[in-house]
């Protein structure tokens, strides 16, 4: 670092510009508010019956899963300047067919394997749909996706006859409640994909073609950019991270609610990318901060329910909270308010100097 701090100045003002940082500061800021409401709220112990860390933050952990894996997937749909209004229901049709499977499979390793293999499988051709609407037909993807969203409920209710469907299998089970080294199994296995899709598109040409097509689509086809190949890639990478997140869901209750699993978890989606710092223009997007939106979206969601907000008061106390950080992370406010820190500063310093002359 040079003498005078310059270097370590200029660090910390490029890490303030990540949009992500914000994120961070919002989640320490949730996780003081419960801590000053109860001061034990940060402590994790061990249970050795079930060589497992127990504790709120354990419980944020294992809530921030899904919303990873259909926030990632929903990054990549954003960044070709695209939406996908169908990861919630297609978390519904991938947990109703892997407990249809489960209820009528047993309660084997092969019959988990299947079940999983087939909710991947229907999630990823559920996302060839959509693909097939924007990429072929040539459909906006809001409405694309809005027919897919609707459609979906209805899809898990056929495969479920319109019952909420229960099994069991512990092999199943396990994904979602089983735990690693005491850390849970289903966060250890959100960030092994987070991890995996961002060295994929940031260590590849993948990820600069996605925002090729999402900044000029024109430019980038008469540059060579195979822009359907790639709507299909993202609409087929949306569907099958929403399928994993459908399993996540599932798994950890055993159960699939047709109404209910995956229900508006696509808003929670778009906000986690918007916080990560994606732009919903397209051409821009975030893996790292769409993984740390959903963390912020499972510390909100945990803090609404400690804190005993109302249900009907929960919509507009996340509003707040959301809005306060867009505006954090805008840099026409910032701007402004470095302005007017400046005008004041150099008021009081002038002060001084006018006295003097008066004098």
């Amino acid at each position: 670092m040079s003498p005078d701090g310059t270097q370590g100045t200029s660090a910390v003002r490029d890490l303030i510009r990540r949009p992500y940082f914000w994120g961070i500061i919002a989640i320490a800021l949730l996780l003081l508010v419960n801590t000053l409401k109860d001061p034990g709220y940060l402590a994790v112990s061990y249970n050795e019956t079930t060589g497992s860390l127990v504790g709120n933050v354990i419980d944020i952990l294992r809530a921030a899963a899904p919303i990873a894996m259909i926030s990632v997937g929903m990054c990549l749909v954003i960044a070709t300047a695209g939406i996908d209004l169908s990861v919630g229901s297609v978390m519904a049709v991938a947990g109703a067919v892997a407990m249809e499977l489960l209820a009528s499979a047993g309660g084997s390793p092969g019959a988990a394997a299947a079940a999983l293999a087939l909710a991947l499988l229907l999630g990823a051709a559920l996302g060839a749909v959509n693909a097939v609407l924007v990429s072929v037909v040539g459909l906006q993807p809001f409405i694309s996706t809005l027919v897919l969203m609707l459609a979906g409920r209805g899809l898990a209710k056929v495969i479920t006859g319109g019952q909420n469907t229960a099994a069991s299998n512990e092999t199943f089970r396990w994904l979602a409640n089983g735990y690693v080294l005491g850390i849970p199994v289903v966060f250890v296995l959100a960030v092994l994909i987070v991890l995996a899709v961002g060295l994929l598109v940031r260590r590849s040409a993948l990820g600069l073609m996605i925002e090729a097509i999402g900044m000029d689509p024109r430019a980038a086809r008469l540059a060579g950019v195979n822009r359907r190949g790639l709507l299909f890639a993202v609409y087929i990478a949306s569907g099958t991270l929403a399928a994993v997140g459908g399993v996540f869901a599932t798994a950890s209750v055993m159960t699939v609610d047709v109404s209910n699993t995956g229900y508006q978890l696509e808003m929670d989606a778009i906000l986690a990318v918007v916080i990560g710092g994606t732009s919903l223009a397209g051409g821009k997007f975030n893996i790292t901060g769409a993984a740390i939106g959903a963390l912020l979206i499972a510390t909100l969601d945990k803090t609404v329910v400690f804190l005993g907000i109302s249900s009907s008061a929960t919509p507009a106390f996340k509003a707040i909270v959301i809005i306060a950080l867009c505006l954090l992370q805008s840099e026409r406010v910032r701007t402004l308010f470095r302005a007017r820190r400046s005008r004041e500063s150099g008021a009081g310093t002038n002060a001084p100097q006018k006295e003097a002359v008066a004098a």
